[in-house]
């Protein structure tokens, strides 16, 4: 059944309008009568089509229930900017694998160092990269991509979190001793090319993360969130 994200909280009788009332009639060359799901903050509305303008669809929604590819745990991934595209790659997994936020970092190794204006014009491109894996994966929301933050701004936002963790390539605690299973929030950061600067780690020890390891061997920067995210996942029954 088709799923399509919406801004507002559908009524019983629904007006598409825009993107979707677009995507429902000239691409997917929807039908009266065919069903679909609209989506709205992790609640999904199921109802069928009643009719179409030039510009509208009106859908019936029928009941509601809450999303089931929603994890129950809201996590938020921290990932040091990398080079290229490879950004691009990590938020479309992220998104896939059930983050709720990522956040971009700038720190000491970070090879590409946009500006906070820069980086704008990427983020709305990463926003739409969430919006098309979210719709891709049936998630229940569209994660949201944070404008670029500082280490030291990192390291604050994930000392909030429950779980808070840092790869570190130099080691640290298995992912399973770190008490996931019990958080509801979690926050997960990855470095870039290279991984982190010594003080770095230290200073997100300081605010109360916990550092992990991924086992022996060094993985790449675009590799690392794939993996920490699917363990953490697993761990705490959301895999």
């Amino acid at each position: 059944m088709p799923k399509f994200f919406v801004n507002e909280r559908p009524d019983a009788e629904t007006v598409l309008i825009g993107e979707n009332a677009r995507h429902i009639g000239r691409s997917l060359r929807m039908r009266a009568g065919e069903e679909l799901t609209l989506c709205y903050q992790g609640t999904d509305y199921f109802g069928v089509i009643k009719g179409f303008t030039a510009d509208t669809v009106t859908c019936e929604i029928r009941y509601s229930a809450p999303s089931e590819s929603e994890p129950s745990l809201y996590l938020t991934l921290f990932q040091a900017v990398p080079k290229g595209d490879k950004l691009e790659f990590v938020v479309q997994k992220a998104v896939e694998l059930g983050a709720s936020r990522i956040v971009p970092v700038l720190t000491a190794r970070c090879v590409s160092r946009p500006s906070p204006s820069d980086f704008e014009k990427k983020r709305q491109r990463l926003q739409k990269i969430a919006e098309q894996a979210a719709k891709q994966s049936g998630r229940g929301i569209i994660p949201e991509i944070s404008g670029i933050v500082t280490i030291e701004q990192a390291a604050e936002q994930l000392s909030a979190c429950q779980c808070p963790v840092i790869c570190y390539e130099k080691g640290g605690e298995p992912m399973d001793k770190t008490g996931i299973e019990k958080a509801s929030t979690a926050g997960l950061l990855v470095g870039s090319e290279g991984g982190f600067e010594p003080q770095e780690v230290e200073l997100c020890i300081s605010k109360g993360a916990k550092a992990v390891s991924l086992g022996k061997r060094i993985l790449r920067c675009e590799t690392a969130p794939v993996a920490a995210l699917s363990i953490m996942m697993h761990l705490s029954g959301n895999m």
